[in-house]
């Protein structure tokens, strides 16, 4: 595929694909096979970039089916060296370009991703198992984060002048230098938005990517790659291995130059772990335990609506989903009796369609974690309110949206993240108990506040410990690209977004001209004098008007 040029045509979206549950009796030979509907052409062509020599493969289930999806080739640690390899040499190219021409290659990936925005929707639901809408909302995540790291990165990279040390005698700027070869590590649940956010701003730095995408979704991560190269990037700048997090993931982290990691709070402490003796720079973004808190002046209507978007996108499997719902005894009844009714009314389903609300969890493993950690809390005191259970009826990982109350610290789901369609209501008196109760956690990633006094709900937002607040509204306020993202606490260190996303990415260089006798006496002047005027003129710099 050339790397010089991009497609003039807008290609045919593909069709949505009405898929049936497995074991319908009343559908014919060979309907509602995902595998045989995915374009082969389309798979052909991702597959093409994975570094892979071994021979070995993997096969990923559909979430929605579990019947054989695709069947990935798997790296060896060899392959990873020859990736990092290839990218060190495309490095050195891409850093000598402007950041502007980095940065219209990044513009085209916006239009293009609008443009063929269907076909990543139909991976994101066949490879993830999201609702349609849920698929969407990440499609556009691609071309957002395009649009805003092209217009952002030459504004924050170029040279900086910077105020010296002696006004007029002393000059001075800053630069800003690739770190080389960025380490990729993502996860499965938002495989494109990952790719995007962390993965464009790296490239818009000077930098190289390998990237390691979860399998189970890889498709749709390599998907963004593929868009980028048709953009003009080359081929050789992002490289994609695949494999088992302990190997390939360790390969990759222990060769990069900066590591950008997804995923659990466990595997993040390995990773900083193996980094930090390199004084590797390290952005992770971790687990949460994200708390939700309703105000008694809250509108309570709203605030559920907020509920259902912000812990049921994805299956509740999104790391800034909140899974504690605080909420003002005073208005905890009928709260907790409008919410229970709507959670009743989400509609799940299996189709690429906009006709459900929700799909399903991930994989086996991830529907056993979700069902242990409600059955323990039921089997401890704890009452269902809504859902609890698994819908086989509907697919093999498909878990009711689920609402609990009477949730105590001895319950795995009271402190641990669920990771999954469920939430625990838990009432409060005073203000100052819903913050003690918000920061009662080893996590810090997101938390979300609903009062119409927005000055006091300010207030409050400033003494919880997560790395982004919310007030009226779920999620969505929280991703926008220029706002910083990112975990206090267990649940990270880093932030990607905003400017700070994309300088992380780069390393700062101060580079000061000396125009005039610095800290040291001109001719034979004493140090006693030379002393007594510099404090007499620092003094004197003090009372101007600051810049």
């Amino acid at each position: 595929m050339t790397t010089t040029t991009t497609k003039t045509t807008t290609p045919t979206p593909t069709p949505s694909l009405k898929v049936l549950p497995m074991g319908d009796p009343d559908a014919p030979p060979g309907t509602g096979s995902l595998r045989e509907q995915v374009p082969t052409e389309l798979v052909q062509r991702l597959l093409s970039c994975v570094r892979a020599t071994g021979g070995r493969t993997e096969t990923t289930r559909a979430p929605f089916t579990g019947e054989e999806l695709i069947t990935y080739p798997i790296s060896t640690e060899s392959d990873v060296e020859d990736a990092f390899a290839r990218a060190r040499v495309a490095q050195r190219e891409w850093a000598a370009r402007p950041v502007a021409e980095r940065a219209r290659i990044l513009a085209r990936i916006h239009h293009a991703a609008f443009a063929q925005q269907a076909e990543l929707m139909d991976l994101l639901q066949l490879e993830a198992g999201k609702a349609r809408y849920d698929a969407y909302l990440e499609a556009v995540g691609v071309a957002v984060y395009a649009r805003y790291i092209s217009r952002t990165a030459p504004k924050v990279l170029g040279r900086r002048t910077r105020q010296g040390l002696v006004p007029v005698a002393t000059r001075a700027y800053e630069l800003r230098h690739p770190r080389g070869v960025v380490g990729l590590v993502t996860s499965w649940n938002y495989p494109a938005v990952f790719a995007s956010s962390d993965g464009f701003a790296a490239l818009a730095g000077g930098n190289a990517l390998v990237h390691r995408p979860d399998v189970q979704s890889a498709l749709s991560a390599m998907w963004v790659r593929d868009l980028a190269v048709e953009a003009g990037l080359p081929e050789d700048l992002w490289q994609i291995v695949l494999g088992p997090g302990r190997t390939i993931g360790t390969a990759v982290v222990d060769l990069a130059d900066a590591v950008a990691f997804t995923g659990s709070t466990a595997a993040g402490r390995t990773i900083a772990a193996r980094t930090g003796p390199r004084l590797v720079y390290t952005s992770l973004e971790l687990g949460g335990k994200n708390p939700f808190i309703v105000l008694a002046d809250a509108d309570l209507d709203r605030a559920v609506e907020a509920v259902i978007r912000a812990c049921f996108i994805n299956a509740g499997q999104t790391c800034v989903g909140p899974e504690r719902i605080l909420v003002q005894r005073g208005v905890y009844e009928r709260f907790r009796a409008k919410l229970v009714s709507r959670v009743g009314r989400i509609r799940m389903g299996g189709e690429l369609s906009f006709d459900f609300d929700m799909g399903c969890l991930i994989d086996s493993t991830q529907l056993a974690s979700v069902a242990a950690h409600v059955d323990d809390a039921v089997a401890k005191g704890a009452k269902v309110l809504t859902g609890g259970r698994a819908r086989p009826d509907l697919g093999p990982t498909f878990y009711a949206p689920t609402v609990l109350e009477d949730v105590t610290p001895d319950m795995g789901l009271c402190k641990e993240e669920t990771f999954g369609p469920v939430v625990a209501l838990y009432p409060f008196d005073s203000l100052d108990e819903a913050v003690a109760m918000a920061n009662d956690t080893e996590f810090g990633l997101h938390a979300v506040l609903w009062t119409r006094d927005t000055r006091a709900g300010v207030r409050l937002a400033e003494r919880i410990h997560a790395g982004s607040v919310e007030i009226n509204d779920g999620i969505v306020a929280s991703w926008s690209p220029d706002l910083v993202q990112g975990g206090m606490k267990s649940s990270g260190m880093g932030r990607r977004n905003g400017k700070d996303g994309i300088l992380r990415f780069t390393e700062p260089q101060s580079i000061v001209i000396q125009r005039l006798h610095g800290l040291h006496p001109p001719g034979s002047m004493s140090h006693e004098l030379f002393t007594a005027v510099m404090t007499h003129s620092l003094r004197a710099l003090h009372k101007l008007p600051r810049a």
